[in-house]
């Protein structure tokens, strides 16, 4: 049922669930006689067992969904899973940089051979399979926009270029004068490397790639971040919370935000504002003292 309407990276997390979460516990029970202590057993005994509430919540909702197309096919009168209460995960969510840590960034980086790539990062809030993902023939610098259409991922073994996140997340983006500079700037880097190359150069038409054309391995990238970002201290910030900067700041800057949505292609307007929105000690400060003063 998911492999044929989901991402392979999210059937092969359903999968990894059914195999070592579900099916030792409830792999023999009959589907009509699976009743509700027998899913309340499966949730305490990998409570006790140490999993996260996160984990318990993925393994329930994949049963969950399971059975739930078990009913629809007639199979079963009840979804027994539904009758089981598990508690919601609390999301750690990252704060993203501040405006100082941002241009301390983008200058540290500036020799960098990916520094137009932490550019889009930080101001488009691009994802990293996204930015990854960036072909020559979705950017016009004439024009000066990009077009988001594809995210890079590995999967089973093979890097793929898989359809965006959601139907939002296929974009079109404008790109401001400074994204704009840093792409002229790499794309003449870019072509000194394809020369030095010669006949080792893959014409791939990546507009981030490997010193010989192929596509960026993503935890390659990830493992380039971890050294850029000891510039910026502690706590080191993720590769994603570029994407909360990019957010964070747009909204700061008092822009609308459906405007802000449409640029980093959230699905719904309250990612936008309730996740994302990360207003700084100081902003809210400010916003308290000028309620004072108005009310004075």
């Amino acid at each position: 049922m998911v492999k044929p309407h989901k991402a392979p990276k999210t059937h092969r997390g359903y999968e990894l669930l059914v195999r070592r979460h579900i099916l030792p516990t409830l792999g023999r029970k009959r589907l009509k006689s699976l009743s509700v202590p027998d899913v309340r057993n499966l949730v305490e005994k990998h409570q006790q067992q140490g999993m996260g509430t996160r984990g318990v919540q993925q393994t329930h909702a994949v049963l969950r969904n399971a059975l739930q197309s078990a009913m629809r096919d007639e199979l079963v009168v009840r979804n027994v899973a539904k009758l089981v209460q598990v508690k919601t995960p609390s999301y750690e969510v990252g704060r993203g940089l501040s405006v100082e840590q941002a241009r301390t960034l983008l200058h540290h980086t500036k020799s960098d051979r990916l520094h137009a790539l932490y550019v889009l990062a930080i101001y488009l809030g691009l994802r990293r399979g996204e930015v990854l993902a960036l072909r020559w023939s979705n950017v016009d610098l004439d024009q000066e926009f990009l077009q988001v259409t594809h995210t890079l991922q590995r999967v089973d073994g093979e890097l793929r270029f898989q359809p965006p996140k959601t139907r939002t997340s296929r974009r079109t983006v404008p790109l401001p004068k400074p994204c704009v500079d840093a792409l002229k700037a790499h794309k003449v880097a870019q072509d000194k490397e394809r020369l030095a190359s010669g006949p080792k150069w893959c014409d791939e038409d990546m507009v981030f790639s490997t010193t010989i054309g192929t596509p960026i391995e993503p935890d390659n990238l990830s493992r380039s971040w971890y050294k850029v970002r000891t510039v910026l201290g502690e706590p080191a910030p993720r590769f994603h919370d570029m994407r909360h900067t990019c957010v964070s700041l747009l909204l700061a800057e008092g822009a609308p935000p459906h405007v802000v949505q449409q640029i980093v292609g959230h699905s719904a307007i309250d990612v936008t504002m309730t996740i994302y929105a990360h207003a700084s000690l100081d902003e809210r400060r400010t916003a308290l003292r000028r309620l004072g003063e108005r009310l004075a």
